[in-house]
Parts: structure tokens; C-alpha cells; sequence
């Protein structure tokens, strides 16, 4: 007999110091900007990047990351190799949306290697070393995830928060009618962190918060958005004329290194938006959920049980939220159903102005 869901969704409380923070990220131009926002934001203590294959291969992400943290002047930020691919799937990744090397019209160079340690052993080692403190916002497929919690099942005890950035519940999804991509990668790895969760939050975890496309798609950044960003900074000038068209805009350097690199990835994920969703301009995503991981308060939440369906045509990959109570489980999941996208680009612009403002002009 179904029962109503009635489970507490409490904001996550917040003490105003530092947020320890790890990004496990497929990087893809959205998680670019979320690493560019994590390591310009004064709030966060970036411990580490993990990566996994999911947008591009993984050799590609982590040549992205190494090289996007250089830029950033954030090397000493530890980068670990995960997985290569999927738990039991081929691994399908995504160039026509992020390019062949996963940042758009932008190549990242880097001499560097990654970390000794395994994308899942850093996310272990980190929780147990910090028990109750550490947070983990996952930009790409649940593959270092599942890994790791199956190494440490107590790690939904030990983790702060997970902050999931996956799923569609309301909207329509970006492979199939309520698939979204993530979550399509991998979807078994989802199904062991979810089911993994379910288990940990009955033994009194946090439950995770995931961000779909239903709150995430309200987070666009646009040309504007970055011309507001180089004139902010006083790269740009403020002389009023005739208006520049968007993508004159997007040809116009910028004047900084790390501003150009991230105008030549929004390049061409603009013009993948302008061709399938018919505006010259990008939804960020993964962005979007360091800024809410950060700062719960820019969405609202629904606690609820969630599971991934594995199998089907259409339906394969689709997370499956039991709003009225189907499922005789506790709650593994804040589920965020509505979010100020706009807010968060207004705190992306002002990182990002502080990453490019005169002072750090000369580069990192």
C-alpha cells in the first residue's frame, strides 16, 4: 500500500567557513567553468579533481583538468585518474556538443601527470581522513562513485554531502524523453551510489542532493555574460557604440588567458545550443551545482527515494523519483525542484571577474 512522502527536506546548514570541497568531473566545457568557479570562489578549499570518462575520453579530461588548473594558477590542486569507462556498458561520449577534446575550440596543454592515487582512492582516503566535513559534487557519470563506495561502504556516513549533478524529473531529457545524459553513461554505476545511499541514510546519512535538468537548465550564461566580465575587470571597454553581434563578441579577445580559453570552449558550446535549442548561449549545468553545494539556499529540495531504471527503449538510464511513497525505503535523496539559476550566474560573473581582474592580469 503506497503511503504519502512526508520525509524533512532541511536546507543544509552551513557554518560560513570554508567548504571542503572534491570535484569528480568529466571535463567538458560546463565542468570547466564549474573548476574555474570552484577555485575563484573564496569559500571553497578545493582538495582535489577526479576524473572519469564520460563527455570525452579520460585521457582528455585529465589533460583538460591538469591543464585548466595550471591556467587557473591552481596546480597544486591534486588531479586523480578514474575510471575509463563505464561499469558494464560501452563508453559513449559527447563531441558534438563539446568538441573533439572536450573544451570546445580550446586545446589545454600540460606537462603534468596525475596523481599517484586513484580517483576513488582520493575520494575514500579524503572522507576518512575528515569524517563529517568533506563535500563531493559529481560534474560527470557516478563511475569513481560506485567505486569508491563499494571500497568504503560507510563513505555516505563519512562524506559531509554528495551533490549529484544528474537525472531529469519534471523536464524532458537530453538523450531520451526523461533520460539525461550522466545518468545514460553509466547508469548502473548510479543505480549502486543510489541503492548505496538508501542503505547509508537508514543507518542515519545524509541523504544526497541531486540536481536534474528540471533546475540546472534555468542556469544560462551567455555573450553578455562575459562582456560584463571583461569590462568588470577593465579588460574590456565601456565606451558605448554600436553593439557588437553575440558572436563578434565570442571572436573578441578577451584579454586574459584564462577569459579567452573559456570564450573559445562557450564558442562552440553556444553554437550547440544555437543548432539544437534555438539560442546563442549555454546552459551550465555543472556550475550551477558548486554554486548550490556551496549555497543550498539557491534551490529547494524534496526528500524522496530515487532509483534508476536499467532496460527499455526509451526509458533506460531514467531516474525514477517516488514522490507518493511506492518504495518501503528511508529517503536517499534531496531532490532539487526548483532553483535561481539567475542568481548563480550573477555569483559565476563576479568569480570570474576576481579570476581575471587586473591583479592577476600578468597570468597565474
Amino acid at each position: 500500500m503506497r503511503r504519502p512522502r512526508t520525509d524533512p527536506a532541511p536546507a543544509v546548514a552551513r557554518d560560513g567557513g570554508l567548504v571542503p570541497m572534491i570535484l569528480d568531473v568529466d571535463t567538458g566545457i560546463d565542468d570547466a567553468l564549474a573548476i574555474a568557479y570552484a577555485v575563484g570562489q573564496p569559500l571553497i578549499d578545493l582538495v582535489a579533481v577526479t576524473c572519469c570518462a564520460g563527455n570525452v575520453e579520460l585521457d582528455h579530461v585529465v589533460a583538460n583538468t591538469l591543464g585548466l588548473l595550471e591556467l587557473l594558477g591552481a596546480a597544486e590542486v591534486e588531479v586523480a585518474a578514474g575510471a575509463s569507462g563505464p561499469i558494464a556498458r560501452t563508453l559513449q561520449t559527447t563531441p558534438d556538443t563539446h568538441g573533439p577534446t572536450g573544451t570546445g575550440y580550446f586545446t589545454f596543454q600540460t606537462d603534468r601527470s596525475p596523481s599517484a592515487r586513484t580517483a576513488a582512492q582520493v575520494i575514500v582516503d579524503e572522507a576518512r581522513e575528515r569524517p563529517g566535513e568533506l563535500t563531493l559534487v559529481t560534474l560527470g557519470p557516478l563511475t569513481n562513485v560506485a567505486a569508491a563506495v563499494l571500497a568504503e561502504p560507510r563513505l555516505p556516513l563519512l562524506l559531509k554531502d554528495l551533490f549529484v549533478m544528474g537525472g531529469t524529473f519534471a523536464n524532458g531529457g537530453n538523450v531520451a524523453p526523461r533520460v539525461e545524459w550522466n545518468i545514460h553513461v553509466d547508469p548502473e554505476a548510479a543505480k549502486v551510489v543510489l541503492h548505496q545511499w538508501s542503505e547509508g541514510c537508514a543507518r542515519g546519512a545524509t541523504p544526497l542532493t541531486m540536481m536534474g535538468l528540471d533546475v540546472t537548465e534555468t542556469s544560462i550564461i551567455t555573450a553578455s555574460d562575459l562582456v560584463e566580465v571583461g569590462q568588470a575587470a577593465g579588460l574590456l571597454s565601456t565606451d558605448s557604440g554600436v553593439e557588437p553581434s553575440d558572436a563578434e563578441i565570442m571572436a573578441t579577445v578577451m584579454g586574459h588567458p584564462v577569459l579567452d580559453a573559456l570564450r573559445d570552449a562557450l564558442r562552440f558550446y553556444f553554437e550547440f545550443h544555437e543548432l539544437h535549442d534555438g539560442f546563442y548561449g549555454a546552459h551550465v549545468h555543472d556550475p550551477f551545482v558548486v554554486g548550490a553545494a556551496l549555497d543550498p539556499t539557491l534551490i529547494e529540495t524534496a526528500a524522496t527515494v530515487v532509483d534508476v531504471e536499467l532496460g527499455g527503449r526509451w526509458t533506460d538510464g531514467e531516474t525514477i523519483a517516488d514522490w507518493r511513497g511506492h518504495f518501503t525505503k528511508t529517503a536517499n535523496a534531496h531532490v532539487a525542484t526548483a532553483g535561481d539559476g539567475q542568481a548563480f550566474i550573477d555569483r559565476l560573473r563576479l568569480v570570474l571577474t576576481g579570476l581575471v581582474a587586473p591583479a592577476s592580469a600578468g597570468g597565474p
